[in-house]
């Protein structure tokens, strides 16, 4: 029986995709392995209720005392991910004669690095799994000036972690593509791996026959500053659309904000809510369209996970991010929405007013494509088989 440490830097009941991803890895390497999960203390998202959770789990899971600043500002997320890397490195070196191997889904950059050098002078194989482009993703918050400084300080430390690693999970062809050019990594030590939701959420779902007249635009997702749901919210203020509204469901940093906006533009039609992750596919069957905006080149390191969650719906998505990255991808094969700007509130009106006046069959017909695509691509039956073979194929190393 192999001993396997899962290092998550979000975990159940944290309701967010990489938490769910690590509880299902968790849960099945159990079955046949000695698995230890180490973690943080949940915080995630913002603002969200976590105390009226409990979850009880088959495999042993230890909460680190590390920092934690659930709040969307760099210098409180650089000082959360070195305290977390710090925390994981006592607990390796502790207890490194009881480790096999290793899946590590920690903060960037700072956790990263320092689990990669103590793994590295340990000589413990272990996967990294990268669900964002670092340092680049984090640029985009920067100034000009100080953003090619960053770059230069800070590229070297990303190239360290992913030489460092015996394997590579990247959640798109595209992402693994260009971090094996810029760091100048072996492609062959790439596994792509989309994310997965709760897809038992989804496909058990059987949603009720709504008697609604309102044609109902939804965002649903962390309310945070990457997403930029303030351009949805001026969007549809300016499609002024009869009979129409926009929902906004979810917490985050940036919610307080949005409401503000929406009570100095005196829109009524502009809801907010809160969910709760069971409650994501039955939410989402009120909508005809799902939203998915981000700012300005985020989409071009990231893959947003509420994808996933928006194609099990059955739904169409208006997507504002660039042309030719992977969200603009993943929409123009499966052939289930729109891809507009990012950031444009005149284009976005646009588009709401051309799904607004369309036939209700053409909706359905996008809505089961958006479903198709996913269940053929990114549910976690396809996905977690992929990952558990990889992490179990460290154990031999």
């Amino acid at each position: 029986m192999a001993k396997i440490l899962i290092i998550s830097t979000i975990f159940r009941p944290e309701p967010l995709v990489e938490a769910v991803i690590a509880y299902d890895v968790a849960s099945e390497l159990a079955k046949r392995n000695d698995v230890v999960v180490i973690c943080p203390e949940a915080s995630r998202p913002a603002g969200f209720d976590l105390e009226k959770f409990t979850d009880s789990y088959k495999f042993k899971v230890v909460r680190l005392k590390s920092y934690i600043y659930p709040k969307s500002k760099l210098f409180g997320r650089l000082r959360e991910s070195f305290s977390f890397g710090s925390y994981c490195v006592n607990y390796i070196r502790a207890n490194h004669l009881n480790i096999n191997c290793m899946y590590v889904n920690a903060w960037p950059l700072f956790a990263q690095y320092q689990i990669a050098k103590e793994a590295k002078k340990l000589n413990i194989p272990y996967a990294l799994h990268v669900h964002d482009i670092y340092p680049e993703s984090l640029l985009e918050k920067l100034p000009l000036v100080f953003s090619k400084l960053a770059l230069h300080l800070l590229l070297p430390i990303d190239t360290f972690v992913l030489r460092s690693a015996t394997k590579i999970v990247g959640i798109s062809e595209d992402m693994n593509n260009y971090l094996s050019i810029t760091r100048k990594v072996d492609i062959k030590k790439f596994q792509e791996v989309r994310n997965w939701q709760n897809d038992d959420y989804f496909i058990d779902f059987k949603p009720d026959k709504h008697q609604k007249q309102d044609f109902t635009f939804m965002y649903l997702g962390s309310i945070s500053r990457s997403a930029g749901v303030e351009t949805l919210i001026y969007a549809f203020h300016q499609a002024n659309l009869p009979k129409a509204k926009l929902i906004i469901a979810g917490n985050g940093s940036d919610k307080d904000k949005c409401k503000e906006i929406v009570s100095e533009i005196g829109n009524k039609q502009i809801e907010f809510c809160d969910v709760l992750p069971e409650n994501v596919p039955d939410i989402q069957s009120y909508s005809d369209v799902l939203l998915l905006p981000l700012k300005a080149g985020i989409a071009l390191t990231a893959t947003p996970s509420k994808l996933t969650a928006y194609m099990l719906s059955g739904k169409p998505v208006i997507a504002c991010v660039e042309k030719n990255s992977d969200v603009d991808g993943i929409i123009t094969k499966g052939n289930f929405g729109f891809v507009v700007e990012p950031e444009n509130v005149d284009s976005l009106a646009v588009c709401m007013k051309k799904v607004y006046n369309m036939q209700k069959i053409e909706l359905q017909t996008l809505g089961s494509n958006a479903k198709q695509y996913a269940l053929l691509n990114f549910t976690r039956y396809v996905n977690l088989n992929k990952l558990l073979t990889l992490i179990e194929e460290l154990t031999n190393y």
